[in-house]
């Protein structure tokens, strides 16, 4: 199942379930593409209008970014369901012996790697989308800055949440040192740009209000 070309309420029911997939991933991958593509309509309605030539070819750069980080996040929905089904069958892997146990440890270190790297790009995208975003609200349309607001309240939700399915996972590596790396990006994204989605969230709160 393409769960990106589903219609919506597929996507929701089946999120509802007990089914493996999607999951807080996919689901955090969807709404970094919905934040991102509120950006990219601020852009729309901004780009053609003679109140905002200064900054037409900037927002066309914009809007360029943006459709590409479209793109990555849908990828991503799709990416992050194929990673999980090696994880969720090498839990289930026999460890009797030594050797089943050997062989568990070495499958689990590959598909933990894996699982991990999905959300991992998940936060990246939301974090190049909260800079966009930024310059939108900032530059953009303000009959549309409402937009640019929870354009940047939705890519902060989805960096949060891909956070998490990358820290249940490290959780869960023998090796400690990766984990640890692994853990210190998340943790550096997490400072940086949770604290500059806020800020662009109470500007335009502060401008509306």
């Amino acid at each position: 199942m393409g769960f990106s070309t589903v219609p919506c309420n597929e996507f929701v029911e089946v999120l509802a379930s007990k089914a493996p997939v999607p999951g807080g991933g996919g689901a955090s991958a969807l709404v970094g593409a919905i934040g991102t593509a509120l950006g990219n309509m601020v852009g729309s309605l901004t780009v053609g209008k003679k109140k905002y030539a200064e900054v037409e070819e900037e927002m066309w750069e914009l809007k360029g970014k943006c459709d590409q980080l479209q793109k990555d996040f849908l990828r991503l929905i799709e990416r992050d369901a194929e990673v999980f089904e090696p994880l969720s069958k090498a839990y289930g892997m026999p460890r009797e012996t030594e050797e089943e146990k050997a062989e568990k440890a070495r499958v689990m270190a590959i598909v933990l790697k894996d699982a991990c790297s999905v959300p991992m790009e998940i936060m990246e995208k939301c974090c190049e989308a909260i800079d966009i975003i930024a310059e939108f609200a900032a530059k953009g349309s303000t009959l549309a800055i409402s937009d640019a607001g929870v354009g940047v309240a939705f890519a902060k939700a989805a960096l949060k949440g891909a956070s998490l399915n990358v820290y249940i996972n490290t959780k869960s590596m023998a090796d400690k040192g990766l984990a640890a790396q692994l853990n210190a990006k998340c943790d550096k994204m997490l400072e940086d740009y949770t604290a500059k989605a806020d800020q662009i969230f109470d500007s335009v709160l502060g401008r509306l209000k």
